[in-house]
């Protein structure tokens, strides 16, 4: 937080709540950085498949046993000309595509008499048509084309889609984009985060036409700041503490009884974005439908919640990331009269379905006894690399994929000459991305490739084995 006022950067903006000048600084992040997002993070499911498959898979079986229990006699030519036999999967934020794909393939092999996949109407959500039509394109959606539909929209406000139709809603990654204040108590009242927005003084001397720069910046005008040096990087942003508007906070009681158990000044993340997807799901999922499931980082441990030094948000490229509040959504679902909710890590719901113990290859790469903060960006790259070419030996994907694998800048140009060989001699049905999920089969195959590069192999067990951490990749479900 800065003090002196005297001393702050050029200012170019108002103090507004967090979540505002988060949704402000979303759509600039997707409007100039979109086509960059493999250089800032991935996803789950930008290129893995295991996510993917253990949805299909899931899905696939209640779909099965709720025919059978129903009494389903129709024949699958039948079933694609009844309007009522159509089920409707909504994946909400679509990314690449790839999430799309491999579900459709998946259930199409598991289909094996065509009683599921024919009656799929799948539709992908998104505000950007750019982000839809870059979904659309993925190359393996290509055999899937009369299933899939595309909707633009807010995933916050679903008007567009009939009450009670939906069958299955998927969320991944997308909870922690949509707006979240941070609230705390703080003598007697409920405080917000407020922030406003400077730029730094050595960009700002780089800025010709300032008064320009700063309305483009607050009118969202993609097309100049396009002509302006990249910015999102260096903005400065000074805090403080109001009084809540509550006319603006949904779900006030459920709030305010929710802060009851937190201590005071100790700040909380509300995710309302993630409570209108919420109320969205309740109105469009059909009376007996599959259900909508969240893939998203947060916790519902209460005194993680209440740890005043825990992580509520991070940063990626200029763009906000949350933590999600699961207690507070579980509570908020209560309220919406949302009666079966379930919390589980993810990994376990990969795990399940493939019937084995599984971790990422980011979780392998933590057991590497030369892994820690000593290890520069580059050794840490040089390490990824090599550690999926042990896998690569025995790992096969039944996907063909080139990992897309951006070198540090500070990779010394002979490493990068020798990583950049590595990288081009990789098979692309190996592992397809540093996101990636490896079960506890494959690292046992791959043991003596990867003990040849320093790994060991009771560490490997100890990751396989491993409790969930306090803030964890989580599988949220209601019904």
């Amino acid at each position: 937080m800065l003090q002196d006022a005297d001393a702050l950067p050029q200012l170019i903006g108002e103090y507004k709540p967090l979540d505002q000048w988060q949704t402000h600084l979303n759509q600039l992040f997707y409007g100039l950085r979109g086509d960059q997002l493999r250089s800032y993070y991935q996803t789950y499911a930008s290129a893995d498949f295991r996510l993917a498959h253990a949805l299909a898979a899931d899905y696939y079986e209640r779909v099965a046993k709720r025919d059978k229990a129903g009494g389903r006699q129709q024949s699958p030519a039948e079933r694609i000309t009844v309007d009522e036999s159509r089920l409707t999967v909504l994946e909400l934020g679509p990314g690449n595509g790839n999430l799309a794909a491999c579900f459709l393939s998946h259930l199409k092999a598991l289909d094996k008499q065509g009683a599921i996949y024919p009656r799929i109407r799948y539709v992908m959500v998104d505000w950007q048509r750019t982000v839809l039509d870059g979904a659309l394109a993925h190359p393996d959606l290509a055999m899937h084309r009369a299933q899939l539909e595309i909707h633009q929209g807010s995933v916050e406000d679903l008007s567009g889609i009939a009450d009670a139709g939906v069958d299955r809603i998927i969320c991944n990654e997308l909870w922690n984009d949509l707006p979240t204040k941070l609230l705390a108590k703080h003598a007697g009242d409920v405080e917000e985060e407020y922030l406003r927005p400077n730029l730094s003084e050595s960009l700002h001397a780089k800025i010709q036409d300032w008064s320009a720069f700063v309305r483009a910046f607050q009118e969202k005008d993609l097309a100049t700041l396009r002509t302006c040096p990249p910015f999102l990087d260096e903005l400065v942003w000074e805090k403080e503490y109001r009084k809540v508007e509550w006319k603006d906070v949904p779900y006030r009681k459920t709030i305010a009884e929710f802060l009851q158990s937190i201590d005071q000044d100790v700040l909380v993340p509300v995710n309302v974005g993630a409570f209108a997807t919420l109320k969205e799901a309740k109105r469009l999922l059909a009376p007996n439908a599959i259900g909508f499931s969240v893939f998203d980082a947060g916790t519902e441990d209460m005194n993680v919640l209440n740890d005043p030094e825990k992580p509520c948000y991070g940063q990626f490229g200029g763009q906000y990331s949350f933590m999600i509040n699961f207690a507070l959504i579980h509570a908020v679902a209560k309220h919406l009269g949302i009666k079966q909710t379930t919390l589980e890590p993810q990994r376990e719901f990969v795990g399940r379905s493939l019937n084995t113990n599984v971790i990422t290859l980011m979780d392998l790469l933590a057991t590497h006894p030369s892994a820690g903060p000593k290890l520069q960006a580059w050794e840490q790259d040089r390490l990824v690399l090599k550690t999926i070419t042990a896998l690569n030996e025995t790992f096969e994907s039944p996907y063909r994929r080139r990992i897309d694998f951006p070198f540090s800048h500070t990779m010394p140009p002979e490493e990068r000459e020798t990583s950049s060989a590595l990288l081009r001699s990789l098979k692309d049905n190996g592992i397809p991305d540093t996101v990636a999920y490896l079960t506890e089969e494959e690292l046992t195959r791959a043991q003596q490739h990867l003990e040849a590069i320093g790994y060991d192999r009771e560490m490997i067990r100890m990751a396989l084995n491993a409790p969930p951490s306090p803030v964890e990749y989580c599988h949220f479900t209601c019904r």
